[in-house]
């Protein structure tokens, strides 16, 4: 039985990829009638809280693997960590990003917080950081299709953007043949770095009209994540990150994905293409 911790875009995409490659697959949610989707593709959605560790304990019952994906608050992570070593699960695969005990952004210290737990826990474990989701996006959208236009406190910065199903793809296939990459971390990324001007031209090209990229300050883009319902202090460390692309934190790439699935990563042409409904 493969664990996943959270049904959000990772965790229910390679849920389902997993479920259709014949694997035993359990996803842990909150609000399982949110999950029926992946319930009907054969996955058993069962009721937990990664706050409540006895709900933890029960989903981990004859789990092997473990998919470790949520919004990365170190206390509900390295809860999960230590129901898995309770478990004498045998390996954890975690959905990182940037990590830094220095950084600036709450976030990316948690995330060593958590990546250090899960290495000193005995587990056995990957480590897989992402660059930006490309489905991060998909926030504009509607204003993009309104107003032909939208903003960024990022500057010239680029960014190896990675589309989510890719992550989703490289987490099912190390879960179910972990081996050979117990104790790697590995750098997931798209194939081409992209400023958001590059964003603005291939929205141009794919939707045939134009579409316009706005420099914003960072109040600016706090205020826009605030207006599509992202808590202020959500917003005030998504706007914060935003702007350090501008200093060139995700100009980074790597061949990591493409090494792991035998397959390109898909790129962000591909992305508005698949998702083009939103953004007309």
């Amino acid at each position: 039985m493969i664990l996943i911790t959270t049904p959000g875009k990772v965790g229910s995409e390679a849920a389902r990829l997993l479920a259709e490659r014949g694997e035993a697959v359990r996803v842990l949610a909150r609000d399982p009638a949110k999950a029926d989707g992946l319930r009907q593709a054969g996955v058993d959605v069962v009721e937990g809280d990664l706050n409540a560790p006895a709900s933890i304990d029960a989903a981990m019952r004859d789990v092997k693997s473990v998919v470790l994906v949520s919004p990365a608050v170190p206390a509900q992570e390295l809860n999960v960590i230590d129901s898995a070593a309770r478990a004498n699960v045998a390996r954890v695969v975690k959905i990182t990003s940037r990590a830094s005990a220095d950084s600036p952004i709450a976030r990316q210290r948690g995330q060593v917080e958590i990546e250090t737990g899960l290495i000193t826990s005995g587990l056995g474990y990957t480590l897989l950081r992402s660059n930006f989701y490309m489905q991060n996006l998909l926030m504009l959208a509607s204003g993009i299709s309104r107003t032909g236009r939208f903003g960024s406190s990022a500057g010239a910065g680029q960014v190896g953007f990675i589309d989510a199903r890719d992550v989703a793809a490289v987490a099912a296939e190390i879960a179910s043949s972990p081996e050979r990459h117990t104790g790697s971390m590995y750098l997931l990324t798209g194939p081409e770095l992209l400023s958001y001007a590059d964003v603005a031209a291939t929205l141009t090209a794919v939707l045939g009209r134009p579409i316009a990229f706005d420099e914003r300050t960072v109040e600016e883009d706090k205020q826009a994540m605030m207006n599509v319902g992202v808590p202020e202090p959500v917003a005030a460390m998504n706007a914060h990150a935003v702007s350090l692309i501008a200093e060139g934190e995700a100009a980074w790439l790597s061949d990591d994905v493409p090494a792991i699935l035998r397959r390109q990563a898909r790129t962000f042409q591909q992305f508005i293409t698949d998702h083009l409904a939103a953004f007309s």
